[in-house]
C-alpha cells in the first residue's frame, strides 16, 4: 500500500519536510554514529566522524538538539565532560537510518557511477 504525500490535505510533503530537517553534510552523518553508538563523548564523536571541524561539529549538535533529536548531558566535573545521545524521538528515526544504510549497501556501485557521471 502506497501513502500519498498529499500536501494539500497537510499544507506540507512530509517526505521532503523530513529531508530537509535531516539535510546536511554532518546531520544524518552524527544520527548515524549515536544510532551506532548511543552516548558518545565531544571528542569521540569529532573523531569517528574524520574531517569536521569542532565549530561545525557544535553547530550541528546544536541544531540536531534544537530539532529535540540530541540530547546534551553535562555532568559537573574537573575536566568537564559532556557526553551526547539520541532522544527518544532521535532514536525514532533509527528503522529509517538502517533502511538508507541496508539501500546504499545494496546500491554503492550504481549510486558511485552515477555521481562520477554527473
Amino acid at each position: 500500500m502506497k501513502k500519498k504525500c498529499d500536501e494539500v490535505q497537510l499544507g506540507f510533503c512530509p517526505v521532503e519536510a523530513s529531508i530537509e530537517m535531516l539535510s546536511g553534510k554532518w546531520k544524518g552523518r552524527i544520527l548515524w554514529k549515536l544510532h551506532n553508538t548511543p552516548t558518545m563523548r565531544f571528542g569521540e564523536l569529532r573523531r569517528s566522524l574524520g574531517t569536521i571541524t569542532e565549530k561545525m561539529l557544535s553547530q550541528q549538535l546544536r541544531e540536531l538538539e534544537s530539532l529535540g533529536l540530541v540530547k546534551r548531558n553535562v555532568y559537573r566535573e574537573v575536566p568537564p565532560k559532556v557526553e551526547y545521545s539520541l532522544t527518544d524521538f532521535g532514536r525514532s528515526i533509527g528503522p529509517i537510518l538502517d533502511k538508507f544504510a541496508e539501500w546504499g549497501v545494496a546500491n554503492l556501485r550504481k549510486v558511485k557511477a552515477l555521481a562520477k557521471a554527473a
